[in-house]
């Protein structure tokens, strides 16, 4: 978009209830910027809880998992049951797919848990996923990879469970591992998403799924890929 006007806003996640910045300015060899700015403060929401869980905007899901986290700090378990909550509210609100799973990365790199804690979650979610018959839980594991060579194995005996009996098609494997290396690595360079759609053999993406689990880095990852291309 081009030619159209801007705002800057500010949104404080801070706990000082009384620090509310409304502009910014400096004077610097007789050149002066200035800039007044509307902010949104998260923590005046705490006394608006039942708009945020009434509310179909995804923003209102990050704002609620925000102040749980900053009320539970140092309250793991209480954590737990507030991430647990805020994750099953994703299916009641009868978000699509895609929108659960990105606002479910967001909760569960905002709320993190001891891994104890952590695991009794993921059987939580399983089990609900199982009632629902709508799966995220692969999702949520593949992202878990840097806990160890060991759940990598796990995850990839579900990601072929997955692939054989929903998606049975090349182009969900493709999304897959795509889904691994932007949950663990933080991108999907170009060449290796052009590789991907190449690839025509189902068992060879599965392969690439478990590299994708276990490297721990791009360009390990892309060693590895080499080996079996």
């Amino acid at each position: 978009m081009y030619q159209k006007p801007v705002i800057s806003l500010a949104i404080l996640g801070d706990e000082r209830v009384n620090w509310r910045p409304d502009s910014y300015n400096y004077t610097i060899a007789g050149c002066e910027v200035s800039l007044k700015f509307p902010t949104v403060k998260l923590l005046d929401y705490e006394e608006r809880w039942s708009e945020l869980e009434a509310s179909s905007n995804p923003f209102a899901i990050i704002v609620m998992a925000h102040l749980k986290t900053k009320a539970t700090t140092g309250k793991l378990p209480e954590r737990e049951q507030w991430k647990w909550r805020l994750i099953r509210g994703l299916y009641e609100k009868e978000f699509e797919r895609e929108q659960i799973i990105k606002l479910f990365e967001i909760i569960d790199n905002m709320m993190t848990l001891s891994p104890e804690l952590q695991s009794s979650l993921e059987n939580k979610i399983k089990q609900f996923e199982e009632e629902r018959t709508m799966p995220l839980m692969s999702n949520m594991e593949l992202r878990g990879m840097e806990r160890g060579k060991e759940i990598g194995k796990e995850i990839g005996k579900e990601i072929g469970k997955e692939i054989g009996k929903e998606i049975g098609a090349l182009e969900n494997a493709r999304d897959f591992v795509k889904t691994v290396l932007q949950a663990r690595l933080g991108e999907v360079p170009l060449d290796v998403e052009q590789y991907l759609n190449k690839v025509s053999v189902l068992s060879t993406l599965q392969e690439i799924v478990k590299l994708a689990a276990t490297a721990n880095s791009l360009a390990e990852f892309k060693q590895s890929l080499a080996r079996i291309q």
